[in-house]
């Protein structure tokens, strides 16, 4: 017998006998893979945490169903970094954005996305999947940073920054609304802009064998705080004692978190649930002006203290990852990028800084990996003159400096 025969047997004793279960259909085959980023949701900002004045159903449901991470941190307080380190794999600043990108404020930009780095959907598309983006990009807005170029299949969303206004969706009085290079005018909230765009994309991919990979990047809760009139009531009706600043901000969460639903919703309608990988979590802490919670620790976004990095991390693949887990494993953003393709079983490139969470994800008992954690932020304006705050945490330590021009 050769040794592909022989393992085939002894599996098929083994199964026999009981020693073993059948493997699922996520085990023999390359799963989709959903990646569901939000903007400024605070690590606290979810009712599977334990705050108790927030509903959030689908976000839980994938806690329920899935792995919960209690360490998980984003790369940057800030928006764009930590983009450019999910899709990267590499630390922000060493693929050239250590600061948010701001095309349409040139004298206010800080950063710019180094051209010869590899994005997931560039590496994922080799290994036979359909890339797709919906949603918030923030890493360019004109050639040759724009999602088609590179690596993105298909493109439906939103290339700056944030809205002004998330009925309207200009950002300065420009439309960068994108259904790949053709310029776009949705009508409705941008929630369920985003939310309609990516259950179109999963009802498309429905019966088609080719695996895909989406990437669907919310710009909700960011500022402007606008939820829907009937979700703002609501939270009203049930929250009479609550300020009404966190009325607006919850109530822009649980219609975000109603979309997350709908698509997850799509997902079983359309049968793709159980041969795909859902990691859902958020680019940076969130905002404590407009009154988000960012659980017991100290500040927000915008800075390095851990109120501004931790961040929701969740993670659903049926048949693999154990429903109701939980791993204290300290984990970043940049860390979803090498998961994404050993799960896909594409190839990793060299020179990347994050570690894949696989293992983590399937249960396997290995010790955790010990490296330093940094976190780096670029900004303009008198709070900071165009340089950087950082953090670095190595074990239970952690040094940092939240201003430039404050001590260590």
């Amino acid at each position: 017998m050769t040794g592909r025969y022989l393992s085939a047997a002894l599996r098929f004793l083994l199964l026999a006998i009981g020693l073993v279960g059948p493997l699922s259909r996520a085990a023999t085959e390359r799963p989709n893979i959903l990646i569901i980023l939000t903007d400024d949701q605070g690590r606290g900002d979810y009712s599977a945490f334990g705050t108790k004045d927030i509903r959030t159903p689908s976000i839980d449901r994938l806690c329920r169903e899935g792995m919960t991470f209690d360490n998980f941190y984003a790369n940057s307080c800030v928006c764009s970094p930590t983009r450019a380190a999910l899709l990267t794999g590499c630390y922000p600043d060493r693929v050239g954005v250590p600061g948010v990108i701001r095309d349409e404020e040139p004298d206010n930009s800080w950063g710019y996305l180094w051209p010869r780095a590899v994005l997931l959907p560039k590496l994922l598309s080799p290994a036979g999947y359909h890339t797709a983006m919906v949603g918030k990009w923030n890493l360019g807005t004109s050639s040759p940073n724009t999602p088609n170029e590179r690596g993105f299949d298909f493109l439906h969303g939103f290339l700056g920054d944030m809205m002004d206004d998330y009925w309207v969706h200009l950002r300065h009085g420009r439309n960068y609304m994108r259904r790949n290079n053709e310029v776009v005018d949705p009508k409705g909230h941008a929630t369920d802009v985003f939310t309609d765009w990516a259950c179109e994309y999963l009802e498309g991919r429905a019966g088609n064998k080719q695996p895909f990979f989406l990437y669907l990047a919310y710009n909700a809760p960011h500022d402007p705080i606008q939820p829907p009139p009937e979700w703002l009531e609501k939270v009203r009706q049930r929250e009479p004692g609550m300020s009404e600043k966190r009325v607006k901000l919850v109530a822009l969460i649980e219609h975000l978190d109603s979309g997350i639903g709908r698509v997850l919703t799509t997902l079983d309608k359309t049968g793709l649930a159980q041969n795909t990988l859902v990691m859902f979590t958020s680019d940076n802490g969130g905002v404590l002006a407009n009154g988000a919670n960012n659980g017991p620790w100290r500040s927000g976004k915008q800075h390095v203290y851990e109120g501004g990095l931790r961040v929701p991390f969740a993670a659903r693949w049926p048949g693999q990852i154990a429903a109701g887990s939980r791993t204290g494993r300290m984990a970043m953003s940049m860390d979803l990028f090498p998961t994404a393709l050993e799960a896909a079983g594409a190839a990793l490139p060299t020179g990347i800084d994050g570690l894949s969470l696989l293992g983590t994800l399937r249960g396997e008992t290995k010790p955790e990996p010990q490296r330093r954690l940094y976190f780096v932020r670029r900004e303009g304006g008198m709070a900071y003159g165009g340089k950087t705050i950082e953090a670095l945490r190595q074990g239970d330590w952690k040094v940092l400096q939240d201003s430039p021009f404050a001590p260590i």
